[in-house]
């Protein structure tokens, strides 16, 4: 079965074509459209060689980007199926689901307006997700479509742990909450590292990290979420690389009154101008950082600093809440890629039983591996995420069952 999946943002298109097979998965293609609307849009794709490739288009709109996509996956010499009927269903990435969605599932009129009942809640996300659904709906009408929310894994959280100590009105009148995000990232790593190690996930305490310029955590006990550390947006948790995760909302209205901010610009300052960027004033790429540490610049030394004391807090407060933990998981693209980070996390969990294995960890770099010790009484693992594949299977499943 090949399955289109498809992740829409306000200007891109991120997509992957992946062929499911009874005995192997297979991506076919993949790229990405960006600067929809904008001057200078292009498509960008792998070749079949593994080589990469630019096209600059006029872009109007999302349905003209998944047109490119299309005409890109069909072309005579670039593509890799002969016409749109080889594609059996298309998976689409929504980023919030409310309260309204605890699983996957098939798109229709009823599941689109509740996802629109999340716009004011997701206003950033979701109106772009829905471009995708809305194109692929005019331009293959017959095609199943499929959505798959980042919030759906972090539904099974207890009320004890996603309510804030708000007046009640709020959670029951406007849905304020923590949802979480990255689901996808942490329900696939939490069950592929599982596979990896041959254990049964039901037996299993787990602290996913998916630590990239977005960065979240999970503590996954028995297969199930009961915490997380996004909230009712992607702002909140661990310090990011734009984003400022955990702050006294006191120290915001504070900043408001002091300069005369509206929302709209604090709500830039804590998106897009804070976390590792804001406390070290270089950059908000880790690999910068680090060159700027070697360099001896104290600020980037200062951000690194908070950035990994915040992912040991947040690992020794979900193992306490959890009365333990078996497994601990590092992924995105700084947890899978920077062994440093990893090593100095671990360095101080020690009276948890985690001993990191440093040579191990040192040539570790996007690959499945233990990078615990055989003497770890905690695995320590670098799973990396696939949430285009735990899409696509998501597709699947339930397209079968139509």
């Amino acid at each position: 079965m090949k399955i289109l999946v498809l992740n829409s943002g306000s200007s891109s298109v991120k997509y992957k074509l992946i062929d499911l097979e009874d005995s192997s998965d297979r991506t076919l293609a993949e790229g990405g459209v960006e600067k929809i609307g904008l001057p200078g849009g292009f498509l960008k794709f792998k070749r079949q060689d593994g080589s990469k490739e630019t096209v600059e288009l006029g872009l109007i709109d999302h349905q003209d980007a998944v047109k490119a996509i299309l005409a890109n996956l069909t072309d005579p010499k670039e593509g890799c199926i002969k016409s749109y009927g080889e594609i059996d269903a298309v998976g689409h990435r929504v980023v919030h689901g409310g309260e309204k969605f605890s699983e996957s599932v098939l798109i229709d009129d009823a599941v689109k307006a509740k996802i629109r009942e999340c716009y004011d809640i997701a206003p950033l996300h979701n109106p772009a997700n829905m471009t995708g659904i809305d194109a692929i709906t005019a331009l293959m009408p017959d095609v199943p479509q499929v959505g798959v929310f980042d919030t759906a894994f972090h539904q099974t959280m207890p009320a004890k742990a996603y309510m804030y100590a708000l007046p009640y009105k709020y959670y029951k009148e406007d849905g304020v909450r923590r949802y979480g995000f990255h689901g996808t990232s942490h329900r696939y790593v939490s069950r592929r590292v599982c596979d990896f190690l041959g254990v049964d996930i039901a037996g299993q305490r787990i602290i996913t990290c998916h630590i990239g310029n977005g960065a979240s955590m999970a503590a996954v006990d028995g297969g199930k979420c009961i915490d997380t550390s996004m909230g009712l947006t992607p702002v909140e948790g661990l310090m990011m690389g734009t984003r400022v995760g955990d702050v006294d909302p006191g120290a915001l209205t504070f900043l408001m009154g002091k300069h005369g901010l509206s929302a709209e610009q604090l709500q830039t300052i804590i998106n897009k101008e804070s976390g590792v960027l804001g406390v070290s004033g270089v950059s908000n790429d880790m690999r910068e950082i680090e060159a700027a540490i070697a360099e001896g610049n104290e600020r980037a030394r200062l951000a690194l600093d908070m950035y990994e004391l915040r992912i040991t807090k947040y690992i020794g407060a979900y193992a306490a809440e959890m009365g333990g933990v078996d497994i601990i998981v590092f992924t995105g693209g700084v947890g899978e890629n920077q062994a440093g980070l990893r090593a100095d996390v671990c360095s101080t969990l020690g009276f948890m039983g985690v001993d990191i294995d440093k040579d191990v960890n040192a040539r570790t770099r996007g690959t499945e591996t233990v990078v615990s010790s055989a003497s770890s009484r905690v695995k320590v693992c670098v799973i990396p995420t696939d949430e285009e594949l735990m899409i696509a299977r998501d597709t699947r499943a339930l397209v079968g069952k139509k």
